[in-house]
């Protein structure tokens, strides 16, 4: 088969969309290695993030020539039909909530990735003119496809409640985290990374963007009701929304207790993750969740939000609370610190509930509904 791939995020972001369309890419043409996988992205960019994708000899690109260079974004709407064509595709896969303009006339089977409707959920979080852009593509995107696959139940019910999708359209896949994250780090590396970024022996983790509806201001909330050497080491795209966070915990007298990373390589992340006690996620609202994966993966005890799809994440073994509920975060965190037996039962069941996000699990299914649409 040959199947083709909407690669702009691929390429252009190192995190969220990027990694989610870097790993389907990847599994894909590792596991299922005798079909061609092309690559259609707006323009070239270095990334070291690609030295994978890079590496496989089924994959290759595609990108605009000629006049529709110049105007590469249009190119990804509309243009891109021709080269589709072109390609003689038997699957087109858009891995970020788009799809072509009139992708139907090409005659390609199509399929498209819904990470979430955040955007309509909360719509205060978002800009207004985000809001009707993001409605427009991902409304027509989810009609113009044959087959829709949502990251998790959570964005499966909100297309069918907020576009009015059948069920029957709609598939759930579960996304995967970089195996690199199940890898055992040793003392020796653990203790290079917490030197080189001035960390506390002692520390909640807490990774994603710094933004409102991450909601990590809970977090440094917390601090106050637990022990004063557990610090919280935060690491993640600054938004405005640090200022607040960081005036809170001055104002609180707990600034020395809270380290806000941003800009962290992604080769330091799984370190930073095997040396913290606890893996926080207090998100309003997530499409899924990939820290949390990140975190079982990296074998720490998971704390995360009630209210959307972070259960299904987190799995039975992680412990849940009310997004705004700053006491009864503190109580869990101090649960899990004070009681060896709770901990070790979380890390044991996380392992066990994360394998069911493996490469091979995953990349068999999204096989499995390219190979139904082309029957």
């Amino acid at each position: 088969m040959k199947i083709g791939f909407d690669a702009k995020r691929a390429i252009q972001n190192n995190t969220g969309l990027g990694n989610y369309s870097r790993y389907v890419i990847e599994i894909l043409s590792k596991y299922y290695p005798d079909n061609s996988y092309i690559l259609f992205a707006p323009k070239q960019k270095e990334n070291s993030r690609l030295n994978t994708i890079l590496s496989r000899t089924n994959i290759s690109f595609v990108f605009p020539d000629g006049i529709a260079k110049i105007f590469s974004p249009l190119w990804r709407i509309l243009g891109i039909k021709k080269d589709i064509r072109k390609q003689n595709l038997a699957i087109y896969h858009g891995l970020s909530n788009e799809l072509p303009v009139g992708i139907k006339k090409t005659g390609v089977k199509s399929v498209v990735t819904i990470h979430d409707l955040i955007f309509l959920r909360y719509p205060e979080y978002y800009k207004p003119i985000d809001r009707f852009i993001y409605k427009l593509k991902f409304k027509a995107a989810c009609q113009q496809a044959d087959k829709i696959i949502a990251v998790s139940e959570c964005t499966k019910r909100d297309i069918v409640s907020f576009f009015h999708i059948p069920e029957e359209k709609i598939t759930v896949v579960y996304q995967g985290c970089h195996p690199d994250f199940s890898i055992k780090v040793s003392e020796e590396k653990k203790s290079e990374i917490i030197s080189k970024y001035s960390l506390p022996l002692r520390f909640i983790l807490f990774v994603g963007s710094i933004e409102a509806r991450k909601n990590l201001l809970l977090t440094v909330k917390a601090l106050k009701g637990i022990s004063e050497d557990i610090h919280l080491v935060a690491i993640g795209k600054s938004t405005p929304y640090q200022s607040v966070v960081e005036q809170y915990a001055e104002k609180s007298g707990i600034k020395s207790r809270l380290h806000i990373l941003n800009n962290v390589p992604f080769e330091d992340l799984p370190a930073l993750y095997q040396s913290a006690a606890i893996f926080v996620y207090p998100s309003f609202f997530e499409g899924f969740g990939i820290p949390v994966i990140e975190a079982l993966s990296s074998e720490i005890p998971v704390i995360a939000a009630t209210g959307s799809c972070l259960e299904e994440a987190g799995g039975p073994g992680s412990i849940y609370v009310d997004p705004n509920d700053t006491a009864e975060l503190s109580e869990r965190i101090m649960e899990i610190v004070n009681n060896q037996e709770l901990t070790n039962n979380m890390i044991e069941s996380g392992k066990e509930y994360v394998q069911r996000f493996s490469e091979d699990a995953i990349s068999a299914e999204i096989m499995n509904i390219f190979n139904n649409l082309k029957e």
